[in-house]
């Protein structure tokens, strides 16, 4: 009997907690989405440097000259961005420079082709699963009209 009794209660505060965590579990669905996360909050404002967190991009030398992309994220890193990655390009040939948007945020690629010196009509918007950056900066031969080289 005495053991009937220890079970029962065990099951009971077993079935307790489940319960409360299922209410807790309820709450944060329905009520969860009511917390707005300061980055992510819209004033209204026209797209400002405050509103984002930091911009993860990736550096890539498409122009084949050594060094280029050390420049490149020094100088980028100092204007804020998050370099995560730099290396080569598929091919030494790239005669433009160019940004390619990789998250469909053509606001944040323009932004930061705008900083480098890049023309508006060499970004891209390629979206890539395989790239977990929000832009990918291909360094092409004309790399000395860039800010990082005037």
């Amino acid at each position: 009997m005495k053991d009937e009794l220890k079970k029962s209660l065990l099951l009971n505060t077993v079935i307790v907690c489940l319960a409360a965590f299922c209410l807790f579990q309820l709450y944060g669905i329905f009520f969860g989405d009511a917390i707005e996360s300061p980055v992510q909050k819209n004033t209204g404002n026209p797209v400002d440097d405050t509103t984002f967190a930091a911009i993860q991009i990736n550096i890539l030398n498409g122009c084949g000259v050594n060094g280029v992309g050390q420049t490149l994220m020094n100088f980028c890193r100092k204007a804020g961005y998050d370099v995560v990655e730099m290396g080569n390009y598929k091919s030494f040939t790239i005669e433009h420079s160019m940004v390619i948007d990789r998250i469909g945020k053509p606001e944040l690629s323009a932004r930061l082709a705008r900083q480098l010196g890049i023309s508006a009509e060499n970004i891209v918007t390629q979206f890539s699963s395989g790239h977990l950056v929000t832009a990918s900066v291909i360094i092409g031969k004309d790399f000395q009209e860039l800010q990082p080289w005037k």
